[in-house]
């Protein structure tokens, strides 16, 4: 939930509830995932994770350069220049110097697998790891370099897709994949808004369930008021897997930019990001939800406008039920 849903009082709320919370660490600064997570232990004694990104490879400049003229003329729309489609590794050692240094209880990692060193290095500041999969043979990397847990992502998950051995899209439903996996413990990750939904992927293998759209229109979240009225008022009939906005397969909702320009990105991630970033920007403020990612799992439609300790307490009590 990284660049805007993500905030400590969310965090917190789903501590307090009984949830174990994350903190998003994509897209800050160090020094902004340091204040956060004091954000986070200012408001609650409670454990809680922080997710980083894995540094991707490099894109191909020149395919770039031809899907940054295909959105010359949504730039012009909306009045803005298109962003410098550069790559960096969003200051992935600098954020593993600051986890190690502020002890957190877990540190969950996506878009790769880290090195048997980095796992070492984290267990040796007393800080467990977890690295998202998406196919059997992600999972044994993971589970090859020590990770002390999965995080078990099916297609049904909104937001970018963790795959790293496979940067095709995944299409293997989130119970599939779970029995598919290894005895590494395993959280699953997927379109889970009900305690109905988490009930079935514990039956399936799992210890505990990833929740991230079901509080997307929670009040604590941070996610914009376009973003909030898309998913509640339903506005899009369906989601749609692209790569449209970062150059990076990820689940929203179909809008207009996702559907026109699907199947024209390359993978790029994060060049493709920062080039569409100002049209996301500009539509978000302009209040155009056509334009900006909306990202979703299938599950969407269950969104709810309640506080997230709510929601989070109901899936847990209808999980026990199920």
């Amino acid at each position: 939930m990284a660049g805007g849903p993500s905030t400590p009082a969310l965090t917190a709320a789903v501590i307090g509830a009984g949830g174990y919370g994350f903190v998003a660490a994509g897209y800050l600064s160090p020094d902004g995932l340091r204040d956060a997570i004091a954000a986070v232990r200012g408001l609650t004694g409670g454990p809680f994770g922080v997710n980083l990104f894995m540094p991707a490879a490099p894109g191909d400049a020149a395919e770039v350069a031809g899907y940054a003229a295909t959105l010359q003329a949504e730039a012009q729309r909306l009045g803005v220049a298109l962003g410098e489609p550069r790559w960096d590794d969003d200051a992935y050692d600098a954020k593993l110097d600051v986890l190690e240094a502020a002890g957190v209880d877990l540190v969950s990692l996506t878009f790769g697998c880290p090195s048997a060193e980095t796992v070492d290095r984290l267990h040796t500041a007393g800080v467990r790891t977890a690295v998202t999969v998406t196919s059997p043979r992600e999972a044994q990397l993971a589970a090859g370099v020590g990770s002390d847990l999965l995080v078990v992502q099916g297609t049904e998950a909104g937001g970018h897709q963790g795959s790293f051995a496979d940067l095709s899209t995944n299409d293997t439903p989130l119970l599939a994949e779970i029995r598919d996996t290894t005895d590494v413990p395993m959280i699953g990750a997927g379109a889970v808004m009900t305690g109905r939904d988490a009930a079935a992927v514990l039956a399936a293998g799992a210890i505990g369930v990833q929740i991230g759209t079901a509080l997307l229109c929670t009040p604590e979240a941070g996610t914009s008021a376009v973003y909030r009225d898309a998913l509640l008022q339903a506005r899009f009939p369906d989601t749609i897997l692209t790569r449209a906005y970062s150059g990076r397969f990820a689940r929203g909702l179909a809008n207009r930019f996702a559907l026109e320009h699907h199947g024209q990105a390359p993978q790029a991630y994060p060049e493709v990001h920062f080039l569409t970033r100002p049209l996301r920007a500009a539509a978000t403020q302009a209040g155009d939800p056509d334009v900006p990612n909306l990202w979703a799992g299938t599950g969407w439609r269950g969104v709810t406008a309640e506080p997230a300790a709510d929601i989070v307490r109901r899936i847990g009590a209808d999980a026990r039920r199920s």
